[in-house]
């Protein structure tokens, strides 16, 4: 596999203006690979027509062949828990360990192409596939983890955070941004 380097499109990490932890320059891994359908299982090229589960699908493959190679062991994927008074599920993407680390890792996708408007910004700016990553989501991560630890039998003590991994699928490419211990959970 072939890696280079690459900047966020708003020069840091974007991550931090959504979640507390995370400042400009505490993306441990950004990177940007060609997508070939056969490395990720995938039968749709991207930009081709793909519901938004398919691009999601597509993501989170791309994601875990990047902690693959990047040296984590998948323990699960796509775990899934009902938060008890709310009618809504909670999902785990990608569960890893590294370094004696569980991480629970979000995976959100984007194709190229897709702005955002404003008041501030009219004509609309490139949209990151993190901002979705907002407070609720955040909250249901965390509760979604410590059911999977529980589950697991494993103390809530033991080492483990929630990551954030960011993948734009621009002409032929997926620009990956990893943000580590992206979620607080104190």
């Amino acid at each position: 596999m072939e890696y280079a380097g690459s900047t966020h499109p708003s020069g840091g990490c974007r991550l931090s203006s959504i979640l507390s932890t995370p400042t400009k320059g505490a993306c441990s891994s950004v990177v940007e690979r060609r997508v070939r359908i056969a490395e990720v299982g995938g039968s749709n090229p991207p930009g081709s027509t793909m519901s938004s589960r398919q691009i999601g699908n597509f993501g989170e493959r791309i994601a875990e062949n990047y902690l693959k190679e990047k040296g984590y062991q998948i323990l699960d994927k796509n775990y899934s828990f009902r938060i008890p008074g709310n009618p809504q599920k909670g999902e785990i993407d990608i569960v890893v360990k590294k370094d004696d680390i569980i991480s629970f890792i979000e995976v959100k996708t984007l194709r190229q192409g897709l702005r955002l408007s404003s008041a501030e910004c009219p004509q609309g700016e490139p949209f990151s596939p993190e901002e979705k990553v907002n407070f609720s989501k955040q909250r249901k991560l965390v509760k979604t983890a410590e059911s999977w630890l529980m589950k697991k039998k494993i103390p809530l003590n033991s080492k483990w955070q929630i990551d954030v991994i960011s993948v734009r699928i621009e002409k032929g490419k997926a620009k990956i941004w990893h943000f580590p211990n992206a979620v607080p959970y104190c």
